[in-house]
């Protein structure tokens, strides 16, 4: 579609401007966005006529001026001919530097991509997790092996990545890759942070993504019932590295931080609350978002037994807490010895925290989610609809039951 193009001249008044010829500018329009290039030229504010942008009279000089606005204008409306001729993207920069003799800076998608890793790189630990990076750079690894598979070209330009483009990257990713819908909704997901971030810079025109329909699947969330959650606490482990394992995942039970959460929890974080009990005062480090969780007794006892363990005096932590990679094979086996059959990782303490502890609890979902630290309340909407089910299977049991009896 062809992009229609404004060009005027207009007096451009310094701040400082009190009196005196004023510098005239010429100002190309293009979809309501500008760019702007000095004339090198001059003109009192009272011999300048702003409906026209041209200078008034009928001297020599003023003849001489406008006849040299109108060269200008006629090469800004070249400049526009040749780029649309040559089926260029249009804009205003563009336009203006086609008008200079410059050619404007070809945008790539990879190295955008590559760039937005850059700066994500620079902010890990600050505004990002290590994990949030690593999938993001799966994402340019999928995105460098589809633009070879799919066009046999190691990068594309920006103003061609359209609705087909990413429809194909989807394909790719099922069929290819033979990823899950969640991943394929995790890698379009980061696709999408970086074209958007495009299109608010003004280098593509329009959102690929407008017409785009991604197809995940919600996850079935694992939770300990309360019954479960009684069993771990209870048991005895005749080896120290499991009981503290477990001590750390009921910490989180009870607090439903998420295991970095956990790991870089310093005693500074855990300070008064407006009932004068210690509460934990943290930012989640996968969305920055505050997170203020009063303490429940269990987990002020967790605490106070490790407040002198060594690992915890050295590293400023207030628990002992491994890799995740260890955690999650203690768990295995900690789940193994008290009989739960259930597959149990950390993050299970986060969705037992949601349900099991306040939920089921009567705790209200909206305070719920700000101890969990979500920025959408539809996030922690979906424990509601867990639990929901779980109630309708716990009745469906108890109908057949009495049916039998």
């Amino acid at each position: 579609m062809t992009k229609r193009i404004r060009v005027l001249f207009y007096l451009k008044k310094p701040k400082s401007y009190s009196s005196g010829p004023v510098p005239i500018y010429l100002r190309i329009t293009i979809d309501g966005k500008r760019a702007e290039i000095s004339t090198g030229r001059e003109c009192e504010p009272k011999k300048w006529n702003s409906s026209s942008g041209r200078a008034s009279g009928t001297k020599e000089t003023v003849v001489s001026l406008n006849a040299y606005l109108e060269t200008l204008q006629a090469k800004a409306y070249e400049a526009h001919r040749q780029l649309l001729e040559e089926g260029e993207s249009i804009t205003a920069e563009g336009v203006k530097l086609r008008f200079l003799g410059k050619e404007e800076e070809t945008r790539t998608l990879l190295r955008e991509v590559e760039e937005h890793n850059r700066r994500m790189e620079a902010l890990v630990g600050v505004e990002f997790a290590p994990n949030t990076l690593k999938g993001y750079k799966t994402s340019l690894r999928h995105l460098r092996e589809f633009l070879e598979w799919r066009h046999g070209r190691r990068d594309v330009e920006l103003r061609k990545v359209d609705f087909s483009f990413v429809s194909d990257y989807d394909f790719y990713l099922r069929s290819q890759c033979r990823c899950s819908a969640n991943s394929v909704a995790k890698y379009i997901k980061h696709l999408k942070k970086v074209l958007n971030a495009c299109l608010a810079h003004g280098w593509i025109d329009k959102d690929p993504f407008l017409h785009y329909k991604g197809k995940a699947k919600q996850v079935e969330r694992v939770f300990l019932s309360e019954e479960e959650l009684e069993r771990i606490a209870a048991k005895e482990f005749p080896v120290e590295r499991l009981s503290q394992v477990r001590d750390v995942f009921l910490f989180s039970c009870y607090t439903g931080l998420a295991y970095v959460d956990v790991q870089q929890l310093r005693r500074s974080d855990v300070r008064k609350g407006v009932d004068g009990e210690r509460w934990v005062f943290k930012r989640r480090q996968k969305t920055d978002t505050p997170s203020r969780i009063p303490l429940l007794p269990a987990a002020l006892a967790i605490l106070d037994r490790y407040k002198e363990h060594p690992q915890c005096l050295y590293k400023d932590q207030l628990l002992p807490v491994l890799s995740n990679q260890k955690m999650n094979a203690y768990l295995k086996e900690i789940a193994d010895v008290c009989g739960i059959v259930k597959p149990v990782t950390f993050h299970t303490a986060r969705h037992t925290f949601a349900t099991t502890v306040t939920l089921l609890n009567g705790v209200p979902m909206e305070s719920v989610s700000k101890m969990l630290g979500h920025t959408s309340i539809k996030t922690t909407q979906h424990y509601a609809k867990v639990l929901d089910m779980k109630l309708s299977q716990d009745m469906r049991l108890l109908r057949n039951r009495s049916q039998e009896k």
